[in-house]
């Protein structure tokens, strides 16, 4: 695959994974499309050799897999299908001074700033009953902008570009409308397929910015989107394991709820990729022996040096976009490489001559994490964390460049067995 069909292919994956769940869903059909059978967690497993699978859980989590006809450690990639947003309270519905706004929690440690005077959507997993009186569920996705958080005047605020906070309940409702008989429940279910909705049960629904993504910059060297962080790594490795002959034993794991800490059924701290190995493992002694012969690259994205905030890197560990893959670094284990991992993925990155660089946070700052260290003590599966240089990291729109994502590609691609 070229560079450039493989960034325009990415930036339609972008657009379509709104939501986790919307993620998981353009990630099964790329998985279908080459040659992949679904499975699911309730049924008992019949895998034949030579064949590849997938199976979800909560909609919102993947694992796909070859199942080879030899047995051994599997090169494994992971990632996470979640990013920082704004989600939609249960009871939703202000009515306040005209406007009807809609309230909402911030999820993940996001850049609250950047959401202010967007054109806002809405999409996520609603639930209820049909006429029969039957359980229903359907993902829905509003598409079109429906709301915006509105910036106060600069004359009522005169301190805003000094010295401006902003408070998470009281600032940051979306106004949707001025219709004072709005509706809630109809309007959601009116976007279901169901001919006949009775009633709404629940919903996880999250705002999202309806500008598309895109390659921008003078020579077109960077790519602007939502959720780079991380279905940028999600769509890469998507894309390697649907070249992996059925003989290669290749896996990836892309898990929800990374950026509040992974501490879910369906987050990397749950039991999702620990019970597909042991399904695939057959008992216990070849379940040890499998994870004690496999690597999982735990793909996140990286801090590209800022060049008006240059002072934020160590100066020997300062990522630039554009010039490679980033190989993490934490003395603590915030990261999980360790040098035997990290040797494994430099040396097939000199075999497809791509660049790497190094990244370890200064010493007088604290360290993100990611679902390596969380994944690594879980399994006791050798672990390496990487990621891609990346500016705005969990604003609205983040920045990445045209070469890296591509790059990843080809060295995972040398690093499958």
């Amino acid at each position: 695959m070229q560079r450039e069909l493989f960034n325009q292919e990415l930036l339609k994956f972008l657009d379509r994974g709104v939501t986790p769940f919307h993620a998981t869903i353009a990630m099964k059909k790329v998985l279908t499309t080459a040659g992949f059978n679904e499975i699911y967690e309730r049924d008992a497993w019949k895998l034949t050799r030579g064949e590849k699978y997938f199976v979800t859980r909560n909609d919102s989590s993947i694992i796909a897999f070859t199942y080879p006809k030899k047995h051994g450690g599997y090169m494994m990639m992971g990632a996470h299908t979640d990013s920082p947003t704004l989600k939609l309270k249960p009871n939703p519905v202000i009515e306040k001074n005209g406007c009807i706004q809609w309230g909402v929690a911030p999820y993940g440690g996001l850049l609250m700033n950047p959401w202010f005077d967007r054109d806002l959507s809405l999409a996520g997993r609603v639930s209820f009953t049909n006429v029969a009186g039957e359980l229903c569920e359907e993902y829905i996705d509003f598409k079109t902008p429906i709301a915006t958080i509105a910036s106060l005047a600069i004359h009522l605020d005169k301190e805003a570009n000094k010295n401006r906070t902003i408070n998470a309940q009281t600032d940051l409702a979306p106004i949707v409308t001025c219709h004072s008989s709005m509706d809630f429940e109809a309007l959601l279910l009116s976007r279901v397929d169901e001919k006949n909705p009775q009633r709404l049960l629940s919903h996880e629904l999250s705002f999202y910015d309806t500008q598309k993504a895109a390659v921008i910059g003078l020579e077109g060297e960077f790519i602007a989107s939502a959720r780079l962080d991380n279905l940028l790594s999600c769509y890469v490795v998507t894309n390697v394991l649907c070249r992996a002959d059925a003989e290669d034993a290749c896996l990836m794991v892309c898990s929800d709820h990374e950026e509040v800490g992974s501490g879910s059924t369906s987050g990397a701290a749950g039991s999702f990729l620990e019970s597909v190995l042991k399904r695939l493992s057959g008992d216990f002694e070849s379940y040890s022996r499998l994870v004690t012969d496999s690597l999982l690259v735990s793909c996140d994205n990286a801090h590209a040096v800022h060049p008006n905030f240059s002072d934020k890197h160590d100066a020997n560990h300062a990522p630039r976009i554009n010039d490679g893959v980033v190989v993490k670094v934490n003395a603590n284990q915030r990261y999980a490489s360790s040098s035997r991992g990290i040797s494994r993925f430099v040396h097939a990155a000199m075999r497809v001559n791509e660049p790497i660089q190094e990244f370890v946070t200064r010493s007088d700052l604290g360290c993100g994490s990611t679902i390596g260290p969380i994944t690594a003590t879980r399994l006791g599966v050798e672990t390496l964390d990487i990621g891609l240089p990346t500016f705005a990291m969990h604003s609205i729109r983040e920045l990445a460049g045209t070469k890296d994502a591509f790059s990843l590609y080809n060295i995972l691609q040398e690093l499958r067995p």
